[in-house]
């Protein structure tokens, strides 16, 4: 018989993605009943389980397995929605949560097809990618915040590769494997730590299943208690997922098979993917001032990746185990000037450990108690020419090792009535170890052995949310998180800003070893209100303190990949962020919109700054007496402030050959500057887009049209404008049910999207390679997935 078209809803998978303490009103539940099927959202606020509304067929409301427990009021117990993605093409919009949230579901993920979880949210308002490497290596900026100020999870845990210390690191999280991502920002990202002051970004999978597959047989029929966290699902069931597609820009290619099997209460998991680019085509001459031959494509700028993953979980009354284990490795080339003269590429492997689970004791004081491990072996190495055109000299130029530990432990309480409110509290401690190294063979009994020497950076922190639900319409929620870090490493005793060790060896003083404590605080304020009209209004307000990284404190060297000379600053005190959001979001009926407005004032801003000096491995000098490799970049502190907004709504305008025809625009622009009124280096420029689509139960179709402005707003040393461009993209996808007597597979979606349909010459303002690397020029990218 064929499996049903989507998995049963995931009770535990929905306990950890939010905790749900607290219903929607009768209202809104009623109206759910007879409205749309939500999307859950998986992470990462710990009290609230959040939905979007986006139009779909109805669906009905199954209520999750549940004890009354204690004071709670009757109607406090969970409600648990049928899943179903939203109909292609609608926008999802999150109303139940205390600040933006974007969600990217796992169809979109398939049509849009990027490398990158910075290819994949690129266009969304408010995120752009660092794009140092399309298509291999470029992280999601938030709000012109990235790096230590974006935190990157998989299923609970941080991706735990590099991606943090260079703009060329890969982030080891292929949106192949993935089945949905979301962008959260403001109180919920307390969660993961005070380096998520721009937001967190979570990729989620099923590679530690959480609940049995969904089959034919109900779980009852092999004697599961009704209130293990399972709708559905029979021994000996399997369901698989091939996902491929191919495009013309790279003459790239890419697949992905996921397979899911369970067995009496055993759950299992397995994927494995890869993916192989060429070069990328580009409009025009890449580079400001040419200097090498060009065939139209972007030079060294191919990519191969592949992984797999095995994991698997075992279900019991009121709860899970599970555990994965991932291999993610990646090989490709740094495009710009010199990384096509020397052949720099890089070789990178990771292999992760998770587990995580979940139980539900039969206790009055305790509803769940959840966790959360990972560990990580990471290692990378940039290789290239000594010597451009040399390939005598070819090898690695540096290393970097990234061995990190990380555990997180939460506790939600039963939520019971304060009488001014009904109230659900969690609480939670969390605890991570990490060990840097990048060692450089160029430099190996110099002074400088590599951008840093060993080092450690060790945290401990604490935290608790409160919900306070005041009425059926009004909600507020209070969250404080307290760490302990200690840093230690290697720096030299010092540094002058302009240095030649050619005519001064002792320029750069003795490594000495430096350890640092700080204890960061912080502290968010939230009130949703719903209003008439199916709106929801916001305000969050939030005190976030961040403690320096590693490679802020302790850099002090060549990072070839980058074409920078990185020097830290072992004096970093403790950055401080206060921030106010508002927000006003509606996800139903025919008009879905989501407007936020928010303003940070951050004192001791820590940012990496380009001097305007030049350096080799071994010098840096002044440009006026010579003009080498790499550009110096400095890690500085000065206050700042990032103000900006975002805008993005849908139209549903009518009905047209069975389907429906409508209007989608979008609007973000952010703008940072120091207290002098200068501007913060690399932040996005203001965005304009919009389009047509047309829609039924199967086919997808749109077009439309992002316009940035010309970027002027500039650092005053080392970095040029950057001209506006226009993006024009067009889509087509047809998704339908299959007979799997006759066709194999159960379920199929295929499609065409068209990228930079103009060909236009664009750069992305926030690269630092943007003089020298232009983003993909026209290509067309056609896929397929088939689900078993």
């Amino acid at each position: 018989m064929p499996f049903p078209i989507r998995r049963a809803l995931l009770l535990g998978g929905a306990a950890f993605a939010g905790f749900q303490g607290l219903p929607a009103s009768s209202a809104l539940a009623q109206q759910a009943a007879t409205t749309l099927p939500e999307v859950t959202v998986t992470a990462p606020s710990p009290i609230v389980r959040r939905h979007t509304a986006p139009p779909a067929r109805p669906a009905p409301r199954v209520a999750a397995p549940a004890r009354q427990r204690g004071p709670a009021p009757a109607e406090a117990q969970p409600v648990v929605a049928q899943p179903a993605a939203p109909l292609p093409g609608t926008l999802p919009i999150v109303t139940d949560q205390f600040a933006t949230v974007t969600v990217v579901p796992n169809e979109e993920i398939r049509r849009s097809g990027g490398g990158t979880l910075g290819d994949l949210l690129n266009n969304k308002p408010g995120i752009t990618g660092s794009s140092y490497a399309p298509g291999a290596s470029s992280r999601p900026i938030i709000r012109g915040l990235d790096v230590n100020r974006v935190s990157i999870i998989e299923n609970g845990i941080g991706s735990n590769g590099a991606s943090d210390l260079g703009e060329d690191h890969f982030v080891p999280i292929d949106p192949l494997a993935t089945n949905q991502v979301e962008v959260i920002r403001g109180p919920a990202t307390l969660r993961y730590g005070s380096t998520a002051i721009g937001g967190v970004v979570s990729a989620t999978n099923n590679r530690i299943p959480d609940a049995l597959p969904p089959c034919a047989q109900p779980f009852q029929s092999y004697g599961l208690p009704t209130k293990a966290p399972v709708i559905g699902g029979a021994p000996g069931c399997m369901n698989a997922e091939v996902r491929t597609s191919v495009s013309s820009v790279d003459r790239g290619v890419e697949g992905a098979v996921l397979l899911d099997a369970a067995g009496k209460n055993v759950a299992v998991h397995a994927d494995v993917y890869g993916r192989n680019a060429s070069d990328y085509n580009v409009p025009s001459y890449p580079y400001a001032q040419p200097g090498l031959p060009f065939n139209g494509r972007q030079p060294n700028s191919a990519a191969t990746a592949a992984g797999a993953s095995v994991g698997g979980s075992y279900l019991f009354d009121g709860g899970f185990i599970g555990a994965s284990i991932t291999q993610n490795n990646s090989i490709y080339r740094i495009p710009g000037v010199e990384g096509s003269q020397v052949g720099t590429r890089i070789d990178a492997k990771q292999t992760k450990f998770n587990a995580k689970g979940e139980y539900r004791p039969d206790t009055a004081a305790i509803d769940a108690i959840r966790f959360w491990v990972g560990a990580t072996d990471y290692k990378h190495n940039e290789i290239g020419q000594a010597t451009a055109g040399d390939p005598t000299t070819d090898g690695v130029r540096q290393t970097f090792t990234n061995r990190e530990q990380e555990g997180r432990l939460e506790v939600q309480l039963t939520p019971f009535n304060a009488g001014f409110a009904a109230v659900t509290t969690a609480v939670g401690v969390q605890a991570s170890h990490q060990e840097l190294n990048a060692p450089s063979p160029d430099n190996v009994g110099s002074p400088i052995n590599g951008l840093f020497d060993p080092n450690k950076n060790t945290k401990v922190a604490g935290y608790v949310f409160n919900e306070l639900r005041f009425t059926e319409t009004t909600k507020a929620q209070v969250a404080g998180r307290i760490e302990h870090v200690d840093l230690s490493g290697m720096t030299p005793s010092a540094i002058p800003e302009l240095f030649d060790l050619n005519a001064d060896p002792n320029a750069i003083g003795a490594s000495v070893a430096q350890s640092r404590s700080f204890t960061p605080k912080s502290f968010s304020l939230g009130l949703i209100q719903a209003l008439p009209w199916g709106l929801s209004a916001s305000i969050t307000g939030q005190y976030v303190e961040r403690a320096p990284k590693p490679a802020e404190l302790f850099s002090r060297g060549g990072h070839d990949a980058t074409e920078t000379f990185d020097i830290g600053n072992p004096n970093l005190g403790i950055e401080t962020a206060k921030s106010i959001e508002l927000g006003l979001r509606r996800a139903e009926g025919p008009f879905r919109f989501e407007i936020t407005a928010y303003y940070t004032k951050f004192s001791g801003f820590i940012y990496r700054r380009l001097t305007g000096n030049t350096c080799d491995d071994a010098s840096c000098v002044d440009p006026a007496t010579g003009t080498l490799e790499l550009n110096q970049a400095i890690y500085s502190q000065r206050d700042a402030t990032f103000k900006g907004g975002e805008f993005q709504s849908q139209l549903d305008v009518a009905q047209l050959y069975g389907g429906t025809w409508g209007i989608e625009n979008q609007f973000d622009i952010v703008r940072a500057t120091f207290a002098d009124g200068t501007n913060v280096p690399r932040i996005p420029p203001m965005r304009v887009g919009g389009g047509l689509f047309w829609r039924d139960a199967n086919w997808l179709t749109r077009i439309n049209l992002l316009h940035a402005f010309a970027q002027n707003d500039v650092a005053q040393i080392a970095e040029t404008t950057t001209p506006g461009y226009n993006l024009l993209r067009a889509e087509v996808s047809y998704r339908t049910k299959l007979d799997p007597n006759a066709w194999g597979a159960r379920e199929m979606l295929v499609g065409l999207v068209g990228n930079n349909l103009l060909n236009e010459n664009i750069r992305n303002s926030v690269s630092y390679s943007k003089d020298n690397v232009l983003m993909p020029g026209i290509g067309v990218r056609a896929f397929a997935n088939l689900k078993f």
